[in-house]
């Protein structure tokens, strides 16, 4: 039973793609099959965990197919991979040895995304990884709560996968935000008794709440003021019980809050520009709590992160 944090050999592999399609107005999932060392090394990915694909060869988009405010950028040139976390990660075992497929749920942003969307069944992508240090999984962990916000949801949505595959007897529930209904990054659906439905995490038996700023979908308010208001309610065990969280920092800084007030343990997985994926660059540091008198201390997102105890970090806005 894997115990978390880094998996997997880090190379260059090759990913075929098996399917690109958008599900929502601003978001796709790409399905890809990994080469034969890609899917050893692949195999064992934590949660958490990511890699970085070149687009630099990907045709752009017609140009009426572009969002109206991407079209300029979207002729820039791509020179750096572009990091991905997984929201799905899955291995058959063939006579032939190992086949894995990764799935990544990504956002339309910019001109690596625009031209991602061009990619079809068969092409090939260079993709550098598994990258980084995912979540861990204390022993006596009995209840994990899944917290994501905006495209923050393909870790958590891979977490929670994982943890019903490999830790079935630990009670998993799930939160999801956003900024309002076409925002939410998964497949929903209007249920008849229980108002909107994540059938990504039905699917897994998982109970979730969804909360969106504006009330178009789920709670009207913070996604964080539905895991509040869940935990006051329900009172899990501070010591069996364990916060998962990703999404904007001001979200991770309250997770990390509301953590501290109920003695929980909170595992968040930080975002940054990440330009080489490896350390090399020095462009992706998060702060870190000094000891005592120390001075600052900073660690790289990408090769010691992206998951960070939150105890650890120190968030944008200072808080700890």
């Amino acid at each position: 039973m894997k115990t978390g944090k880094q998996s997997g050999t880090r190379g260059l592999y090759a990913g075929t793609v098996l399917s690109n399609n958008q599900i929502r107005s601003c978001f796709w999932k790409i399905i890809l099959a990994m080469d034969s060392p890609g899917s050893q090394a692949f195999a064992t990915t934590n949660p958490g965990q990511f890699a970085e694909f070149d687009l630099s060869t990907v045709s752009i988009p017609p140009s009426d197919t572009i969002p109206e405010h991407l079209r300029d950028a979207s002729a820039r040139q791509i020179l750096l991979r572009r990091p991905f976390s997984f929201s799905d990660v899955s291995i058959s075992y063939l006579s032939e040895g190992v086949c894995t497929k990764i799935e990544v749920i990504y956002c339309v942003l910019g001109p690596a995304t625009v031209r991602m969307t061009t990619l079809k069944k068969n092409d090939q992508v260079s993709i550098l990884g598994p990258l980084g240090n995912g979540f861990w999984y204390p022993k006596d962990m009995k209840n994990a709560l899944l917290v994501s916000g905006g495209i923050g949801a393909p870790p958590i949505l891979h977490l929670a996968g994982f943890l019903k595959q490999h830790y079935p007897d630990i009670c998993v529930t799930a939160f999801a935000g956003a900024k309002n209904v076409d925002k939410i990054p998964f497949h929903v659906r209007i249920g008849n008794k229980t108002g909107i439905v994540i059938e990504d995490f039905e699917r897994l038996a998982i109970p979730a709440f969804l909360s969106t700023d504006d009330g178009s979908g789920g709670r009207k308010g913070f996604v964080t003021d539905s895991l509040r208001q869940w935990i006051r309610a329900n009172r899990p065990l501070s010591g069996q019980t364990v916060l998962y969280a990703c999404g904007p920092e001001a979200m991770l800084a309250e997770c990390a809050k509301i953590a501290e007030e109920e003695g929980i343990l909170c595992q968040i997985s930080m975002e940054r520009m990440m330009a080489c994926g490896i350390g090399l660059c020095q462009s992706c540091a998060v702060q870190i709590a000094p000891i005592e008198a120390e001075q600052p201390r900073y660690k790289l997102c990408c090769k010691e992160g992206p998951v960070f105890d939150s105890r650890t970090v120190v968030f944008t806005n200072g808080r700890r």
